[in-house]
């Protein structure tokens, strides 16, 4: 890359309004809150530009933009870089198809990092099409390197990590649509734990989910379930391998997704409610120790 290529994409005024702007849908939206999160876009083999550090997401101007090299040193801008773009380079040094990473703390996709539940599969369409399973990078003080690669064993087959105790970090090929995956990433968890308030959480049978994987895949998008024959359908388990002992999510806030294909036959088990004969049994039992309390 050429000295002149390098500074034009160091001073594209362009490159940086896209990130006042994510700055500013990131800040309305409630997923950062006064200087929290961070936003990048590569502009080079050796260049990043980034947001600075303390500032507010929703009050960024262009002029407020700063770069850095690939080791996170800083070559452009009057402000400070952020403390936690060592992140954002890992992602771009494993996966040179991402130009653009955004970090922040979406509330309701956050409070699944702060219990380290597991985000359920096989029941939003939009969501086993756009992003499939969600992995949660264990605990790590933000900011060194070692924080950044606690992602390194799940960048391969997502583009949306949830960062245990602290928030998510998204990546794509433009600003745009890394945000939009934090966007559908909590929109999908809010909608998780008001379902839950009403009761229970419907999962998709085995043939409407498999559809939708094959949608998935006419579509050009990638999934771990396509290149793992044992790997669970609805189970969290694309990612195990990148998890050491006690670290993977667990699922205590929803039920299990059912073992298939005895599901296709009961749907109705999968919210954890009994059906049938369940139903009447259930009655019965309840009225006999009733009648039995009276009779004492």
């Amino acid at each position: 890359m050429s000295s002149n290529q390098w500074n034009s994409g160091v001073n594209d005024r362009t490159l940086k309004e896209d990130i006042c702007e994510i700055g500013r849908r990131v800040y309305n939206k409630g997923f950062a809150a006064a200087n929290d999160g961070n936003i990048s876009i590569r502009v080079g083999e050796d260049a990043v530009l980034c947001s600075p550090t303390m500032i507010c997401k929703g009050f960024m101007k262009p002029e407020d933009i700063c770069a850095v090299d690939m080791n996170g040193d800083q070559i452009a801008g009057k402000r400070k870089r952020t403390s936690e773009i060592l992140l954002h380079l890992e992602i771009m040094r494993n996966r040179p198809d991402v130009k653009a990473c955004v970090h922040c703390h979406p509330p309701h996709a956050t409070a699944f990092a702060v219990a380290n539940e597991a985000i359920p599969q096989c029941i939003l369409p939009e969501i086993e099409v756009f992003m499939g399973e969600i992995p949660v990078a264990p605990y790590e003080t933000p900011g060194g390197q070692k924080f950044a690669e606690t992602v390194t064993p799940f960048l391969k087959s997502s583009n949306t990590i949830i960062l245990k105790n602290h928030g998510t970090i998204s990546f794509g090929k433009t600003v745009e649509e890394a945000y939009w995956k934090t966007e559908i990433l909590d929109a999908y968890c809010r909608i998780l734990l008001l379902a839950q308030q009403m009761g229970t959480v419907d999962y998709l049978n085995e043939q409407k989910s498999r559809e939708l994987l094959d949608l998935k895949k006419k579509l050009g998008f990638d999934d771990p379930r396509f290149h793992n024959e044992d790997c669970d359908l609805c189970g969290n388990s694309a990612f195990r391998d990148g998890y050491k002992e006690g670290e993977a999510p667990q699922s205590c806030a929803f039920e299990p997704a059912p073992s298939y294909p005895g599901y296709l036959q009961t749907p109705a088990y999968a919210g954890g409610t009994a059906t049938g004969g369940d139903n009447e049994a259930l009655v019965k039992m309840i009225t006999e120790q009733v009648m039995a309390a009276i009779a004492r």
